[in-house]
């Protein structure tokens, strides 16, 4: 390989934006075999990876890459899994650009190596030739309720079940899967993918129950002292979302970006009329907020026929913090940027529909303590948009039903459950990971939370059983 070919890394093919903003299959088409070693190859393997300290579930990368570049796939998807049993998931969501791949030798002075385009390639590898089950330790004996089947339920659930203790996983929606299943749009995560990395967490004995709302069929009381758990782990995540609380935010044709992409996800609007959940969107639609999940709300809308997406942003695009490969997916299909701009008023028609949005330009301070530039509002700059449907995309709070009826559960001012350096909880035997003590975050921190506290209930069981 020629010094400068070490320095780029194999451009991942994905469908052209003119073709994909008509459909909602998966953009990104993943590397052929021939580009995974390319890529492969290109790994320094170094004596002390940086890459490694950026996972948050540890995978040994330079390990897996070595085994993949030597043709081995089986072995490299195995040695992954040791550590991340939704690695279909990871890599095609997880911000490797700010994790693993952040501290890569290669980054220094060109691409660093596409660590979750390997594992996304291996995962699908896998999927395509027959998933191969580890070997489990012997039963413990011990039960452990899991509430929340997101992605820090399902990674908690997968590690324990591996150590030998019988799982029960509680979900309270109709599917299993979480965030991964309502929060993340097909063109981006395939509702098919999730469903194989759950099947492959059950059939490591794990046993799922949906439509189980813990809080109201159980207490964690009762789990505890009259269902025969032995430890709960609590991966609620982040579920009611924020407003703005501003004038005419009660108005129709203003979603949550919460229930508009439930309602596109997890109940299928994008495939109305074959499904029967249909969505309004209109012509012109407004998406409040740069993060992630509004990038997925505005891809959506134009999908759903809306014939002009705007972002409406109070920072500059430096500020911006979704994704830089999901930013540019938007912009490409056409996505508009109204940046340093803040909605104050919505405004609507007689029969109670928006119709427009009163905005206010703003700039950015000096750098504060933190380095932070805030924006402030740059007086007698409003102007008005036109404007028939609203997403507000600016976060979500922690799920508050488990809080309310666990007696002795230490809370955060904001609704976060309060745990130690284990994810160990106020109550003995309990514990929580995810964005219900972290806030809104990724999913790959999330799976961390789930594998530490994995580790810190088995020791707990083990001690218990001695």
């Amino acid at each position: 390989m020629s010094k400068r070919d070490r320095f780029k890394s194999v451009p991942m093919p994905k469908q052209p934006p003119h073709e994909r903003i008509r459909n909602f299959n998966e953009v990104a088409l993943g590397y052929t075999e021939e580009q995974a070693l390319m890529e492969a190859e290109r790994c320094l393997q170094c004596a002390e990876p940086q890459c490694v300290k950026g996972c948050p579930v540890e995978i040994d990368i330079p390990a897996f890459i070595k085994l993949l570049r030597e043709g081995k796939f089986r072995e490299a998807i195995m040695k992954i899994k040791e550590k991340n049993s939704l690695p279909a998931v990871c890599g095609r969501v997880c911000p490797q650009e700010d994790q693993c791949q952040k501290d890569c030798v290669l980054g220094k002075k060109g691409d660093p190596v596409q660590i979750g385009r390997l594992e996304r390639f291996l995962a699908d590898w896998e999927r395509e030739h027959g998933v191969e089950l580890p070997e489990k330790k012997p039963y413990t004996g011990k039960r452990v309720a899991v509430i929340g089947s997101g992605p820090a339920g399902l990674t908690l659930a997968g590690d324990l079940a591996k150590l030998g203790h019988e799982v029960v996983v509680f979900e309270a929606l109709h599917e299993p899967g979480g965030v991964l299943m309502y929060g993340i749009p097909e063109f981006r995560l395939p509702k098919s993918i999730v469903q194989a990395e759950i099947e492959y967490i059950k059939k490591l004995g794990i046993t799922i129950k949906t439509d189980t709302l813990i809080g109201r069929l159980y207490t964690i009381p009762e789990l505890l002292n009259e269902e025969g758990f032995d430890a709960v782990f609590i991966g609620t995540g982040a579920g009611p979302p924020i407003f703005m609380g501003i004038p005419g935010e009660n108005l129709s044709g203003i979603y949550s970006a919460n229930e508009f992409l439930i309602r596109v996800n997890l109940m299928r609007s994008y495939l109305f009329p074959k499904w029967d959940t249909p969505i309004k969107v209109g012509d012109k639609v407004a998406v409040i907020g740069a993060g992630n999940v509004a990038m997925d709300a505005a891809r959506c809308s134009l999908r759903l026929g809306a014939k002009e997406v705007h972002i409406v942003y109070r920072r500059s695009r430096a500020e911006m913090p979704a994704r830089k490969e999901e930013i540019e997916n938007a912009e490409e299909e056409g996505v508009l940027f109204d940046i340093l701009t803040l909605p104050v008023a919505y405004y609507g028609d007689e029969k109670g529909w928006v119709r427009k949005i009163e905005c206010i330009k703003m700039q950015l301070s000096e750098p504060d303590e933190t380095g932070r530039r805030r924006p402030v509002p740059i007086p007698g700059s409003n102007f008005m948009m036109d404007i028939d449907t609203v997403i507000v995309a600016i976060g979500r709070r922690p799920n508050p039903l488990i809080q309310q009826t666990t007696p002795g559960l230490k809370v955060n001012e904001d609704g976060t459950i309060v745990v130690d350096e284990n994810m160990r909880t106020s109550i003995e035997g309990v514990y929580a990971g995810g964005d219900i003590v972290t806030g809104e975050a990724t999913v790959i921190s999330a799976m961390g939370a789930g594998r530490k506290a994995a580790k810190s209930i088995h020791e707990y069981l083990m001690k218990r059983k001695k």
